[in-house]
């Protein structure tokens, strides 16, 4: 592959993109009911078209971010501040991948997921990495709804509605995505301050944001808990959001008792795997029935 067709991918923050079509992808089998299988056509087409619509939403994060991604460790050897693309390349890359995306919803899968799929790359790329990012310590909080819009929009893709349980699956993420990005936020407050960037470790101070991790990290083990509270999950479901909860929840703890600033980094790995865990057992307790 050249270093150009490279460096056009790195915009699209795959690794990003692979975790929210993933969710999307159970958000789509957790539709069908009885369980079986998801149409091919919507699980071809519903995960390209959001998949295409992510890495928009990343691309244009890139254009918007290249100064303060020029000056910050974690970020200064993305395609922009190297100077392999050009903002207007990367801007004109985005309009054209988020343009087809949306072609690709409406006309092959249906015009409510592309409805939604658009307001997730607008509030992500816009509404967060525009405004929200530099204007609040709450940012990540506020803006995390449009990354946990995915298992929504799968949903959608398959229903063609918003429904209950898909939006319980919504707040699993919304309660998630804090106590995710704070973590890490906590190992570069250094560089956020550099850039001007309110990130609660850069406003608050780091004491006050474990303790919000902490906090944070309490509320998404109760919620984990609501797919198995509402009949949408079995026992298989429950006992490993428990357990999955408690190890973020012996995270959380680790990071606000103590001082070894290895700890942040530590919790925010341990958050991603976390995410695609509980997801995976989701999918695997919804067919346990086929089974049996």
């Amino acid at each position: 592959m050249s270093g150009l067709a490279t460096s056009y991918l790195d915009l699209c923050k795959l690794k990003v993109v692979a975790l929210i079509v993933f969710t999307a992808m159970v958000g789509m089998f957790m539709a069908t009911s009885p369980p079986g299988m998801v149409p091919w056509d919507v699980l071809l087409f519903g995960n390209l078209g959001i998949g295409m619509a992510a890495s928009a939403a990343a691309a244009i994060n890139h254009v918007l971010d290249a100064r303060e991604d020029a000056k910050m460790a974690r970020t200064n050897a993305r395609p922009l501040p190297l100077g392999k693309i050009s903002s207007r390349q990367a801007m004109v890359f985005a309009c054209l991948l988020g343009t087809l995306s949306m072609v690709v919803l409406v006309v092959l899968v249906n015009p409510l997921t592309a409805v939604l799929t658009f307001i997730s790359l607008v509030g992500y790329a816009v509404v967060y990495t525009m405004y929200l990012k530099r204007a609040t310590p709450q940012n990540i909080v506020i803006g995390g709804a449009a990354g946990a819009a995915p298992p929504v929009l799968g949903w959608a893709a398959v229903t063609n509605t918003i429904d209950p349980h898909a939006l319980l699956l919504f707040l699993i993420i919304f309660i998630w995505t804090p106590p995710h990005f704070w973590a890490l936020a906590i190992h570069r407050r250094e560089e956020y301050a550099r850039v001007d960037i309110p990130m609660l470790p850069v406003t608050h101070g780091v004491p006050f944001t474990r303790l919000q991790i902490l906090l944070y990290t309490i509320m998404l083990l109760v919620v984990s808990v609501l797919p198995f509270a509402t009949h949408m999950s079995g026992l298989f479901y429950l006992v490993g959001a428990l357990l999955l909860g408690c190890g973020f929840l012996y995270y959380a703890v680790l990071l606000m008792r103590g001082n070894d600033e290895s700890v942040a980094m530590k919790t925010f790995g341990y958050s991603i795997w976390y995410l695609m865990a509980i997801f995976a057992i989701l999918l695997v307790d919804h067919y346990l029935p086929l089974l049996s």
